[in-house]
């Protein structure tokens, strides 16, 4: 490995994002003796943690309190509370990052208002090489009426998370015909139901399109709200959203796929599995939408649009970034969570030689160094910031240093749509298949079942050797 990049002492590092995991990055930075500059474009921290304030989450404290910025709060007499209670996203950013956001080492680095809208290096542009990586980084931010401000660091950590950038409902990563001019039925993400937007959709017909956790949030909420309720997925079969169950580590995650498989066993909910979203139209005052292979869900009033999201590319167009290329995320940890070549939830343990990018000082950590994949947990992110701290701080050995274990989710040996195993499980077909899930234990039963089997993809195949297959097993 090359010499770590060490930043410029007289300047911050700049963190993109004052969430759960730029807050802990901050935390970080100041333990290694480094001075943080946290751009936050809301108006108070935490920003995508309060818009879902709504939702339990499935992990319990354990999971979301960053180590080193307990060890801020406790100095200043907090108590955290219990590990094994679950919070919602509100008491999450009340009872930890709140708190932790107004402690004086943290506050004084905080800038509230300062949207990134670009990051590049001073005097130079994307194509200019020598000397670029002894240039600060400058970034540009809008604040209050408009005015853009720049301010140098000597690294960037971008933790500004994918919550704000939505996918839309369109089957082909565009907004579906009519999306936009719908735009008042569709709601994005999870929905109050419960509560504050309880009116706008009691008594009413709703299709939630998506299949992943924030789906099943929104379909168990509006299941005791909603008049008619239709869930619309892209996939085959509905089964892989029920995670899995009773073998998850974190129980709250599984249990959560287990109502949703109760809701729809119950008829409580029409599925509509295969529904690749191509259109959608007013009819009268109510709303159609009609599939790729013509199949229409008619007479809606309300859509909830919870495909996923991905994240800002726009603002790091003159870095230097080395991304999966369809993921967009690091592209070290393509290989360990692309949804194409395994059904796993768990992801190894990763830092900042995962993160790091042809641009020397800058990182992107958090759910948005997964692009736009799922199965992220804070926790990870945790530990993405702890490493990248320690590189920075010149302490390579730490940075390369794993510390943490992370709950199995329980679906390693799930059965893909086409009935194939998924890697990690058992050979019933000669269907070719990956272990960039497999733990080191299950690696030699992987193999011989057919995880590294003849790739004939080429790009897929590069993935499986990258990630946890030897190169010669990928042949």
């Amino acid at each position: 490995m090359t010499a770590p990049f060490r930043p410029n002492a007289a300047l911050p590092v700049a963190i993109i994002g004052a969430g759960p995991v730029g807050l802990a990055a901050a935390a970080h930075a100041l333990r290694r003796g480094m001075q943080p500059l946290i751009l936050e474009a809301a108006d108070d921290v935490a920003a995508h943690v309060r818009d879902y304030g709504h939702v339990r989450l499935f992990s319990p404290w354990r999971y979301n309190i960053d180590a080193e910025a307990r060890a801020l709060l406790e100095q200043a007499g907090w108590r955290a509370p219990d590990p094994d209670a679950l919070p919602t996203g509100a008491e999450l950013f009340e009872q930890y990052l709140k708190p932790l956001s107004e402690l004086p080492p943290i506050a004084r680095a905080l800038k509230l208002g300062h949207r990134v809208v670009a990051v590049s290096r001073r005097g130079f542009d994307k194509v200019k090489t020598e000397g670029r990586e002894l240039a600060p980084f400058v970034l540009r931010a809008e604040i209050a009426g408009g005015r853009a401000v720049e301010l140098e660091a000597s690294a960037v950590i971008d933790a500004s998370g994918t919550w704000g950038q939505p996918n839309p409902l369109g089957a082909n990563g565009l907004p579906a015909e009519g999306e936009r001019e719908a735009a008042s039925r569709i709601r994005y993400g999870i929905p109050d139901a419960l509560g504050a937007e309880r009116a706008r959709y009691a008594g009413k017909a709703v299709l939630v399109v998506g299949s992943g956790h924030s789906a099943a949030n929104a379909l168990l909420d509006l299941a005791g709200v909603a008049g008619r309720l239709v869930w619309a997925i892209r996939g085959g079969d509905p089964k892989k959203s029920y995670g899995g169950g009773a073998a998850d580590a974190l129980s709250a995650r599984g249990e959560l796929g287990m109502a949703l498989e109760g809701l729809v066993a119950r008829g409580a909910v029409e599925v509509r599995a295969g529904f690749r979203v191509r259109r959608v139209e007013f009819k009268g005052d109510r709303l159609a939408v009609a599939a790729e292979d013509g199949r229409v869900v008619a007479d809606v009033d309300e859509i909830v649009c919870a495909t996923g999201q991905r994240p800002d590319l726009g603002m790091t167009r003159e870095l230097r970034l080395r991304l999966d290329p369809w993921l967009e995320c690091a592209e070290a940890l393509g290989p360990l969570i692309d949804p194409n070549l395994h059904s796993c939830g768990t992801v190894r343990p990763h830092g900042a030689r995962e993160l790091a990018h042809p641009e020397p000082g800058f990182y992107t950590v958090g759910v948005k160094s997964y692009g736009r994949a799922p199965t992220f947990l804070l926790a990870t992110g945790y530990e993405q910031v702890r490493s990248v701290a320690a590189m920075l701080a010149g302490d390579q050995a730490a940075a390369l240093e794993v510390r943490l274990e992370l709950p199995e989710t329980g679906v390693c040996s799930a059965t893909t749509a086409s009935g194939a195993a998924a890697c990690c499980g058992p050979a019933v077909d000669a269907a070719p298949r990956t272990t960039a899930c497999c733990p080191a234990p299950q690696l030699a039963e992987a193999k011989a079942a057919g995880c590294c089997g003849p790739m004939q993809n080429p790009e897929v195949k590069a993935k499986a050797a990258s990630a946890c297959c030897p190169a010669a097993a990928a042949e």
